[in-house]
């Protein structure tokens, strides 16, 4: 199986590692944490029937398994005793950039290290203020993830968000450290690594209640991917979940339209970013 992406509760603030955040600064997190970046794709606690609770979206308890890997995930909201309540604002962000819990051990896939390392330092300050920020949900976790092959860290890379004026460079960094789509839309080798040169194009399966789904070329390739798709088309797709052939999108991307609060210019940067890649079939 396949699957993997403004009122601050201050109370719960301890040992942050800078000032409180603004406003703005919560309103960034919000919409990386619960719009771009979908960290409830995982993170929600889901019931029997796979689908997730309301009120529960970073709650965890979901398990991905695949073959011998067994991934927990846990929950990440700032209840004290089943979440992140006890983590330090630097302890969240290392977490988020490096994969590093504060007890020293690497957190493993589905959480997208690899492309999480190069967000930049305000974006990550402020996806960790959010987190401390959401109602502190009690659910305690059974259970660690386990993996049959190396988890390594990832060393956070220096960076700032591209200026406006640049839409491709502005769609892969939404691409890649935030929305994290190559995640999912990329070719991944057995030790979950990305397959140099398959970028957008070689995309992972996902089985479920529906059957088995690839997630889609999304090069400008003209025959496999999305080169003859418009930017209505490829708005469409993410805001209403409808394919560019007019069929609804299946999950994991068809998922209740969390890109529909997407703002038009991360759209634009987002389809310029794939338009720009090398056509692969």
């Amino acid at each position: 199986m396949r699957w993997w992406m403004l009122a601050g509760v201050f109370a719960l603030w301890t040992g942050t590692a800078g000032a409180q955040p603004t406003p703005q600064s919560l309103e960034r997190g919000r919409y990386l944490v619960e719009v771009v970046g979908h960290c409830a794709n995982c993170h929600a606690s889901r019931g029997a029937d796979g689908q997730p609770i309301a009120g529960r979206g970073l709650a965890g308890g979901w398990v991905i398994e695949e073959g011998p890997m067994r991934a927990v995930i846990p929950n990440i909201t700032p209840d004290r005793e089943t979440g992140i309540g006890n983590w330090t604002e630097a302890q969240i962000i290392r977490a988020i950039r490096e994969g590093k819990r504060p007890d020293g051990s690497n957190i493993g896939w589905p959480m997208p290290i690899d492309f999480y390392s190069r967000i930049s330092d305000a974006d990550a300050a402020a996806m960790a203020a959010y987190l401390r920020s959401v109602p502190p949900v009690r659910n305690a976790v059974q259970g660690r993830s386990s993996y049959p092959f190396p988890v390594p860290a990832h060393p956070a890379v220096a960076n700032v968000p591209p200026p406006a004026d640049t839409p491709v460079a502005r769609g892969a960094y939404l691409a890649g450290p935030i929305a994290h789509c190559l995640d999912c839309h990329s070719g991944r080798g057995p030790d979950m690594r990305i397959i140099p040169g398959r970028e957008g194009a070689q995309g992972l399966s996902f089985t479920g209640p529906w059957g088995t789904v690839v997630a889609r070329n999304l090069t400008p390739s003209t025959t496999t991917g999305i080169g003859n798709w418009t930017l209505a088309q490829f708005t469409r797709a993410l805001r209403e979940e409808i394919g560019g052939d007019g069929r609804p999108l299946m999950p994991p991307m068809g998922r209740g339209r969390v890109w529909a609060a997407m703002t038009d210019q991360d759209i634009a940067d987002l389809f310029a970013y794939f338009r720009s890649l090398p056509p692969l079939d």
